[in-house]
């Protein structure tokens, strides 16, 4: 689990990491800006599978707010576009404001956006000065706190959203709840879905780990196994019989993989704990995979599988 720094783009992340662990898949379980730092799963080799269920997990962010100034990238990062008079916002007055984006709400994305419209991304439109309409989209603001605010220049929020949220369009549209505009000056992601601050290392740890034994300066780092990344999700024991049928792509019972559970979705195991599949029930009972994993056995030895 990478700690990623301010600065590289999550793009320049993986490829480092590619290059240094010398694997052709390498992806990541959610992509941060350059500006913004804190945990990224990176996923190797047959691990790169786990990066759709990894996207749609919870997010927390620490996250601090200058009151009273807009940019168009609604971070610190851009130009400013309109100021306000923010000296005599009050602490209440946030809270007050904060109390209408807690649940599920509709978030239009940012104009410097890497989702895509037509097939160019956002920021592409916005760079060329294309102004484009975007739909907003439902989110969901579990938590909001206010960690501190001792002025315009730094309100601190604590939140936790569901896939898709925007941080820095939460910060565009808090200011223009007050009046003021806002941006965001410092975002750093506390945990993406089972995964935490305390589980990920800096980048120039797991670069010097994942290098040949004789380059190293310490001892690799751990890494996270393919089920362990989705302990989330419930899981369920196959027999070996089963899992080579999920795996050779044979028709096979719901009932026979998870008991006739009713969670919408499990992770399948064999008996040595590796992990067999994500699936879902379908209406006639019969099990749909989403993703299908190779058994230790059927990997090639030179490729990791894990998560960093």
């Amino acid at each position: 689990m990478v700690d990623k720094p301010v600065g590289p783009t999550s793009f320049t992340v993986v490829r480092q990491i590619r290059r240094a662990a010398g694997v052709r898949r390498v992806g990541n379980g959610g992509t941060l800006d350059p500006l913004a730092s804190g945990v990224l799963p990176v996923c190797l080799g047959e691990a790169t599978k786990l990066a759709p269920f990894l996207l749609e997990a919870d997010k927390e962010y620490d996250v601090t707010i200058r009151l009273g100034v807009e940019t168009d990238t609604d971070d610190a990062g851009g130009a400013v576009t309109a100021t306000g008079d923010a000296s005599s916002v009050t602490a209440a007055a946030v809270e007050e404001a904060l109390a209408r984006f807690r649940g599920r709400i509709e978030q239009v994305p940012p104009a410097f956006a890497a989702i895509k419209r037509d097939g160019r991304p956002l920021y592409d439109y916005a760079r060329a000065g294309e102004r484009v309409e975007v739909a907003p989209r439902v989110v969901i603001l579990h938590a909001i706190d206010v960690v501190a605010f001792t002025g315009p220049d730094d309100l601190r929020l604590a939140v936790h959203c569901s896939k898709g949220t925007y941080v820095r369009a939460l910060a565009r549209d808090l200011g223009r709840a007050l009046g003021v505009g806002a941006h965001v000056t410092a975002l750093r992601r506390t945990r993406s879905g089972p995964f935490s601050l305390a589980q990920a290392r800096p980048l120039s740890d797991i670069l010097d780990g994942l290098a040949p034994p004789g380059a190293r300066d310490h001892a690799p780092l751990p890494s996270v196994g393919l089920a362990a990344a989705l302990d989330h999700l419930p899981q369920s024991v196959v027999s070996e019989t089963v899992a080579r049928d999920i795996r050779a792509g044979r028709r096979v019972p719901w009932a026979a993989t998870t008991g006739g559970s009713e969670a919408p979705r499990v992770c399948l195991l064999d008996p040595l704990g590796e992990l067999v599949a994500v699936a879902e029930r379908r209406p006639d009972d019969l099990l749909k995979t989403l993703r299908v994993f190779l058994g230790r056995s059927r990997k090639n030895p030179a490729e990791r599988a894990d998560l960093r």
